[in-house]
């Protein structure tokens, strides 16, 4: 079976006033065709904070699920949708705002509401988010830190960025002293599928068929699998996922041209149940996650977010950070609805 075949075979996210007896059946009238008071009247326990979405017709079906809004209400936390069609000030009132839209006009509302509504928590800063819209800057980050420790290392691969000119690709890789294969992704992610598309190259010649503008990654050989760490706020959790397999020296000279691959790691990848060599599947060492989640949450200022972590091959403890996305899926992390929850409930008691 050759590269490409396997590649594609593992490519699949009130208080009563004095007001009379008919001023309080009015107001009671009034209060029964409120949806919002409908809902929170059958709240089992005293609400405790109100959550206002703002998320793509996709993410709210992966997100706001049944199980997570049944163990809100258990906790007194209600999710109420935000119409980006109407004034956000005329909507809620809000203990949260939790949202995952683009354009530069939902930036400004959201900025502008925050300036307005001090005491509301906004999940998480617009401009924060906007790091991670551009590959280059969102690794930065990682390089710069440039974490190891007892427990490992971790970095970034070699990578370069080309804006404009494919043709300048070769040239650039070269003096760049780039090794093959070379993983090409968009350096724009804004949330469409194509943006989380790449492509492998495995030769000099094929660099010019990609379409700039690109971050270009050394491949790292990683044993087909990739980490998935999952950060709410202060809380840690890593699925393994099924990833672009090794590449030999062989199979290095006998490819030519470039493989396209749609997004490679989905839940339907999961390797949490394969049967791995305990080398590969053996979870980054927590304390090591743990200091690299407390770095990035403070040099990013994001609480919502992931990362896609992998192992070298043939070493214990060296990892690279491939890709970093704001507010992932979550509904495909175990027992997310209680993490995710508590988070909830400890931005507000942090305030």
């Amino acid at each position: 079976m050759v590269v490409g075949d396997i590649m594609i075979m593992r490519v699949m996210e009130e208080e009563e006033g004095g007001e009379s007896l008919i001023e309080k059946e009015e107001d009671m009238k009034m209060l029964s065709s409120d949806p919002f008071y409908a809902i929170t009247k059958s709240f089992p326990q005293p609400m405790k904070l109100v959550v206002g979405y703002a998320l793509t017709s996709k993410k709210t079906r992966s997100f706001i699920q049944p199980k997570l809004e049944g163990v809100a209400r258990l906790k007194g936390i209600l999710f109420i949708a935000i119409d980006p069609n109407r004034p956000l000030s005329e909507q809620g009132p809000f203990d949260i705002v939790l949202h995952k839209l683009s354009g530069k006009e939902w930036r400004q509302i959201l900025e502008d509401y925050r300036q307005t509504h001090p005491k509301v928590t906004v999940l998480d800063p617009p401009d924060a988010i906007q790091h991670l819209h551009n590959r280059q800057s969102m690794l930065q980050d990682v390089a710069d830190l440039n974490l190891s420790n007892s427990y490992g290392k971790v970095g970034v691969p070699r990578q370069l960025v080309v804006k404009e000119d494919a043709s300048s690709i070769p040239d650039a890789v070269m003096r760049a002293g780039l090794m093959f294969p070379i993983v090409a992704k968009p350096l724009y992610v804004d949330g469409s599928a194509k943006s989380h598309e790449l492509s492998l190259a495995f030769d000099q010649y094929s660099l010019e068929k990609l379409e700039p503008p690109l971050v270009l990654q050394e491949f790292v050989n990683h044993g087909g699998v990739l980490f998935k760490v999952y950060i709410v706020g202060d809380a840690i959790k890593v699925v393994r996922r099924f990833s672009l397999p090794d590449v030999c020296k062989r199979e290095l000279s006998e490819n030519a041209g470039v493989f396209r691959f749609p997004r490679v790691s989905c839940a339907a990848a999961s390797a949490d149940d394969a049967d791995l060599d305990p080398s590969v599947a053996e979870l980054p060492p927590r304390p090591l996650l743990e200091k690299l989640a407390r770095e990035l949450r403070w040099r990013l200022g994001l609480r919502l977010f992931n990362l896609d972590m992998i192992r070298e091959h043939g070493t214990h403890d060296n990892f690279y950070v491939i890709d970093i996305n704001y507010f992932p899926g979550y509904g495909k992390m175990p027992e997310y609805e209680h993490i995710f929850t508590d988070f909830l409930l400890s931005v507000v008691d942090s305030k």
